[in-house]
């Protein structure tokens, strides 16, 4: 099989690697629930290629996430569910449908700010008819919460979740309150330490990542954008102590901590 510049192809390879007898192992031995977290890194590293402005690098990330597309429709496909091509048609419907102004036979033209609008009153047209579809008991309470999307990396989705309770008053009104519940966590994370229960310690670290958020909120800072920033911090202090070993002809392996914590020191002094 050769490559082509053309969707089919692509389809026809995924087809072949998941065709039982002839296929790849690997391949047939996925799901959707074990594909999803390749998924979300694929999108993870577009954005990375975005952020460092590596159009080569950003067309091979779009090839991988449109992989992802194709991978989890050929899985629907082989379920009977739907097909690539019905994945495309339906978001084609739906971005015509949310641009009036640009598809419908209107006279006129509509401001960004109506644009939005517009775009805003169809998604909850939307909404209702895919609840309408969906069987009674799930939607026989719909939470203020129930917008906020599951599929979300978790720090947005702690993000969006405080953003919709506080839109009714559940929040504090001054970060410092958020401050001392942080350290409250801490202290309970401690106290998970002393008792060595492993699930108490995860549930309560997830606590305080959670008032984390709360912090950042508060504060105006994205927190996912802030992490990446102490990510490449990070990066850059580490491979200053690495450049400084090797200098001396000497590994990781060999330096105690003490010596890699003076290291750090110079990094951080030097930035």
């Amino acid at each position: 099989m050769t490559p082509s510049r053309d969707i089919s192809r692509l389809l026809d390879i995924m087809a072949a690697l998941r065709t039982p007898g002839s296929g790849c192992p690997w391949d047939l031995e996925q799901n959707f629930a074990t594909i999803a977290p390749y998924t979300i890194e694929e999108a993870y590293e577009v954005v990375d290629a975005i952020a460092r402005g590596d159009l080569d690098d950003l067309r091979d990330e779009l090839g991988d996430l449109l992989l992802q597309v194709v991978f989890h429709a050929r899985m629907a496909e082989e379920q009977n569910a739907f097909t690539f091509g019905d994945v495309v048609d339906a978001i084609s419907r739906k971005m015509i449908r949310r641009h009036p102004h640009v598809f419908a036979d209107e006279e006129g033209r509509l401001t960004p700010s109506d644009v939005k609008g517009a775009w805003e009153r169809i998604k909850a047209e939307e909404k209702a008819e895919r609840a309408a579809r969906r069987p009674p008991e799930e939607t026989a309470h719909q939470s203020l919460l129930s917008g906020v999307k599951a599929g979300q990396p978790a720090l947005t989705r702690a993000m969006e979740l405080q953003r919709k309770a506080s839109s009714v008053g559940f929040d504090w009104n001054d970060p410092r309150a958020v401050l001392h519940k942080i350290r409250e966590e801490a202290d309970e994370i401690e106290a998970a330490l002393d008792r060595g229960d492993a699930g108490e310690l995860a549930e309560e670290t997830g606590d305080l990542l959670f008032a984390l958020v709360n912090l950042a909120r508060h504060t105006g800072v994205d927190p996912e954008m802030a992490l990446r920033g102490t990510n490449a911090k990070f990066e850059r202090r580490f491979g200053y102590i690495e450049r400084r070993l090797a200098s001396q002809g000497r590994s990781l392996e060999s330096a105690s901590l003490s010596e890699m914590d003076a290291l750090w020191d110079e990094a951080k002094q030097k930035e």
